[in-house]
């Protein structure tokens, strides 16, 4: 993830904030910060156990905020499981073993921030990245860049498989540009997910099909 960071910034990409969804701790947004260095940071994540570790951040890093709350289409509530850490996963509809959280928007929060653009979008939100894409349609039309972590396998009704995604932000005018952290599942070594850099389809790195 580093080198993939780094690699976008040395191809001259803009990014004025960087929009962190799912963002546990901040440890993600750390890797971000020194590959933009001048970029602003907004954290939202939806599970309270990670509050400790996000106020660090905010107090460590100037021009850094942070939301406890899910993103998606809409603010309100949204059933969310907490059980693991690292791996929360917001849900539309509840089942058991869910808790009801805040939820809100990527646009709304950048709006009342005030955030620069370019945006750079990360999700790290194991299925539910149609919705909060739904939530940031105005922030997308100005954003440089996307991390998503993508998969293999359909994790729930209505979530993207890799392809599938690719499609949908093709038609938003994104196209892959790199990749990192391939992870294969245990028991059978087969592709589970990785994480997909998506930048604007009219970058001057498309313009060729040229292999050299």
């Amino acid at each position: 993830m580093t080198s993939g960071l780094r690699r976008a910034a040395k191809r001259g990409m803009l990014v004025g904030s960087i929009i962190d969804v799912g963002a546990s701790d901040g440890r993600w947004s750390v890797e971000a910060l020194k590959s933009f260095p001048g970029a602003r940071a907004l954290l939202i994540e939806a599970n309270r156990i990670h509050e400790p570790g996000l106020r660090a951040f905010h107090q460590r890093y100037p021009g850094t905020d942070y939301v406890l709350a899910a993103a998606g289409q809409h603010a309100g509530y949204v059933y969310f499981d907490g059980d693991d850490p690292l791996g929360g996963a917001a849900f539309t509809d509840g089942t058991p073993g869910t808790n009801v959280v805040p939820s809100t928007t990527v646009d709304h929060e950048v709006a009342t921030r005030s955030l620069p653009g370019p945006y750079l979008i990360k999700l790290d939100t194991h299925g539910f990245e149609v919705p909060i894409l739904e939530g940031a349609a105005k922030t997308l039309s100005d954003a440089s860049l996307l991390v998503i972590e993508v998969y293999n396998f359909t994790l729930r009704p209505g979530a993207l498989r890799f392809q599938e995604m690719i499609a949908r932000l093709e038609a938003s005018g994104f196209r892959p540009i790199d990749f990192c952290d391939p992870l294969y599942r245990p028991h059978d070594g087969v592709f589970w997910q990785c994480d997909l850099f998506f930048a604007r389809a009219d970058r001057p790195e498309f313009a060729t099909n040229v292999y050299a």
